[in-house]
């Protein structure tokens, strides 16, 4: 297959928030080994409330529901009508668009291998069938890019490195890109670094626990802490902080990933029931467990700011609107280290993770490694992806 330098692809990503599509319209060209890309347009288009519901009953660790398989080709249909929206929206036509790159929906991840069980394998699931999407929108369409670094090896994730290390990288300076999504994850950048000097991993939970705080809080009125006002009222309990700083994951090394398996609703739950015995308040909870994704978040940064040589550290995801949430984070940095969203690179903080797998899914298109060995631990590197003509 010819190698097209040149393509407009749309890419696809719904996170663990599950409350909706992003939808990315990316321009890339690849010049002299170099990749430029321009973001043509960027919609967001919610779930229903009985989607996000019905999804949230299958992604729990437990889940055996029969609604999977139907869910996966549900999902299908949500997400190519999300890029018809989009495309509609954008002004552009369907011929405008070469490739539809989909990440699909996580409700299971799992890539540690199980001593104990030798019928357990490392896995990764992600739902919204790329056939149906192809079908639905007339457009080639790729996804299901974890399970090929999974296959030699690696964690399948985290794979945003890729792209952070492809289009962010300084020759001049040493920055961290960080994204507090439903997880908090980083990806250190020294200056002038290689594919092989890069240093990625998941810190831990980002907005995860502060959502379902947030929910039983206000009895499902808010799904998440707006400007983190309901932190900023409270006060972190700081015994039960230090509890809570004690899980195995924190002190793990990398390259490491987790998600709700760890750090989901379950995990959440006993927390709440813990803060209940303790006879800690409902705000104090969400101040403290606000405090602890600045807490092991922080830990990271410092470490690297300090061996890496960091300039600037630059945050995406939805954590950035948690102005509590950031402000005290930055008080736990030096003054030397600059903080700042990626908008300021050029890249839609919003939009990063759908550019992501546009950029993933365009590589993978032209048969070219897409993954990162030294992010996720992979053998080596590998082409991810699966096409549906």
């Amino acid at each position: 297959m010819e190698t097209n330098t040149r393509m407009r692809v749309c890419g696809i990503m719904s996170g663990t928030s599950l409350d909706g599509v992003d939808v990315a319209i990316v321009d890339f060209e690849e010049q002299n080994g170099n990749i430029d890309f321009n973001l043509v347009h960027f919609s967001t288009v919610p779930y229903s409330h009985q989607l996000s519901e019905r999804l949230r009953s299958i992604v729990q660790p437990s889940s055996q529901s029969p609604d999977i398989s139907s869910m996966n080709m549900l999902l299908g249909d949500v997400f190519a009508n999300a890029v018809n929206t989009t495309i509609q929206k954008s002004g552009l036509s369907h011929e405008d668009i070469d490739l539809i790159s989909s990440h699909g929906q996580t409700i299971y991840h799992d890539p540690i291998i199980h001593e104990d069980d030798s019928l357990h394998q490392p896995s990764t699931l992600q739902i919204g069938d790329i056939s149906v999407i192809a079908e639905k929108t007339g457009i080639p369409t790729i996804g299901d890019f974890r399970t090929r670094d999974i296959a030699v090896g690696g964690q399948g994730a985290p794979l945003v490195p890729f792209v952070d290390y492809t289009l962010l990288r300084s020759e001049h300076s040493g920055r961290i890109l960080v994204n507090i999504g439903g997880i908090s994850n980083l990806t250190v950048l020294k200056k002038a670094c290689k594919p092989e000097d890069v240093i990625a991993y998941d810190t831990g939970p980002g907005n995860m626990l502060i959502d379902a705080f947030v929910n039983w809080y206000t009895n499902g009125k808010e799904s998440f802490d707006p400007d983190g006002k309901y932190a900023s009222r409270g006060k972190v309990h700081t015994e039960w902080l230090n509890e809570l700083l004690n899980h195995p994951y924190y002190s793990k090394l990398p390259p490491k990933s987790t998600g709700r398996e760890q750090f989901g609703i379950e995990y959440a739950e006993k927390l709440w029931k813990e803060a209940d015995d303790k006879r800690i308040s409902e705000l104090d909870r969400i101040s403290t467990i606000t405090e602890l994704t600045v807490q092991t978040l922080a830990r990271s940064l410092r470490y690297h700011v300090e061996t890496d040589h960091i300039e600037s550290i630059y945050i995406s995801g939805g954590g950035w609107n948690n102005r509590h949430l950031i402000v005290n984070l930055e008080k736990q940095l030096s003054n030397h280290v600059t903080v700042h969203s990626t908008q300021e690179l050029g890249m839609n903080m919003d939009a990063k993770e759908a550019i992501v797998f546009a950029l993933l899914g365009y590589l993978g298109f032209n048969k070219k490694p897409n993954n990162l060995p030294a992010a996720t631990g992979a053998e080596k590197q590998v082409v991810m992806g699966k096409i549906s003509w």
